[in-house]
């Protein structure tokens, strides 16, 4: 009787080893996360949010990527460290991307993140310049060094030739607003989320009041018809021939989007993850420069992150003009990953173009505090 009854218990336990065995090989492995790096522009700031988002909000690790982010600087140029196999994305803008691709860089666009350029040129309204074409024969300071394309081509279609000394005089403007707030330049360049406000976060020593945009007019090369595509997702060209890393670039960008998504409707706490991740600039500015990066994404209207054919076509044609490159491209950019990744995102019922976005009213700190 005590035989017949081990007997059985034996049995029975070897039945449970059994199904336990067979469960356990049912379950999923534990996932096994892809390792990608993002190479950045720029330091941190609210012009990378989406990114930051998208690695705090653990979008990524949804995705099954395991992200490394690496802040940008002056010393840092995003194609380089790309082409060197130090990241398998980066951001820049088109036309550094273009300027590589004619160099022989074998880089390709495959995320537009910004739908419109954010590139202006101000003025103090007391000037009397009302209109853009009014610069001729006055100081106009200019980034130099690959930043002057836009403004080259706008001053062109009025005429005015800016290597034409009697026509314009071009200064060779500083990454501050310093000559336009001593007012010896006529004109300044600044980006709608950075300079513009610089200035606006100025006292006016007459006043002793901060600057407001009544004192200025800002002309914007998107509205004057030179704007060119700026932030932009890209890989190597041979890279992404690869079907895996094409499972890989789809899952960052519909990641990434996500991040972008997020931000859009969560301005505010989107800004407190980029001041965890880099306190440089303080949360004025960068709350005014998260509201204004919005503007350049939203609205997306064929979905964030998918490139415009107008805008590419224009980019290219500007970047000819001002020959910034010596040959027309082909195969820069391929946006079929951007919309299989926005479509992914719609199937779950996610905004992926932000029709209805309307920008926040964002107070201005002196300093930017």
């Amino acid at each position: 009787m005590k035989r017949s009854r081990w007997y059985l218990l034996a049995g029975v336990l070897v039945v449970a080893s059994l199904a336990a065995a067979s469960l356990a090989s049912a379950l999923p492995e534990k996932q096994q996360l892809t390792k990608v790096t993002f190479q950045s522009k720029w330091v941190v700031q609210a012009q990378f949010a989406g990114y930051y988002a998208a690695l705090a909000k653990g979008y990524y690790k949804q995705a099954g990527l395991d992200v490394t982010i690496r802040a940008g600087g002056p010393d840092i140029i995003p194609e380089q460290v790309v082409l060197g196999g130090q990241a398998q994305f980066g951001t820049d803008w088109q036309g550094s991307l273009l300027a590589t691709r004619d160099k022989g860089g074998d880089i390709v666009n495959i995320g537009q993140v910004f739908q419109r350029s954010g590139t202006t040129e101000v003025t103090w309204r007391s000037s009397n310049i009302t209109s853009f074409c009014q610069f001729k024969g006055k100081k106009f300071g200019v980034w130099l060094g690959g930043n002057e394309f836009e403004q080259f081509s706008a001053l062109r279609k009025c005429g005015i030739d800016p290597a034409n000394k009697s026509q314009v005089e071009v200064v060779a403007q500083s990454f501050t607003m310093d000559e336009f707030l001593k007012k010896q330049v006529d004109g300044a360049s600044a980006m709608t989320y950075n300079e513009l406000a610089q200035v606006l976060e100025t006292k006016n020593p007459d006043t002793g009041k901060l600057y407001t945009l009544n004192d200025l007019r800002v002309y914007k090369y998107e509205n004057l018809g030179t704007g060119m595509l700026q932030d932009a997702i890209f890989v190597k060209g041979d890279w992404i021939k690869s079907p895996k890393n094409q499972a890989t670039a789809r899952a960052f960008l519909q990641a990434s989007f996500k991040g972008w998504i997020w931000c859009r409707d969560h301005y505010s706490d989107c800004v407190n993850i980029v001041l965890k991740n880099g306190p440089t600039l303080g949360r004025g500015h960068q709350t005014w420069q998260m509201n204004e990066i919005n503007r350049l994404i939203w609205p997306s209207p064929q979905g964030v992150g998918v490139m415009r054919p107008a805008a590419a076509a224009r980019t290219v044609a500007v970047a000819t003009q001002g020959q910034l490159i010596t040959k027309k491209p082909t195969t820069w950019y391929r946006a079929d990953l951007a919309k299989a990744a926005v479509a992914s995102l719609r199937k779950q019922g996610v905004d992926v173009t932000g029709k209805r976005w309307k920008p926040a009213v964002v107070k201005i700190t002196e300093g930017g505090k």
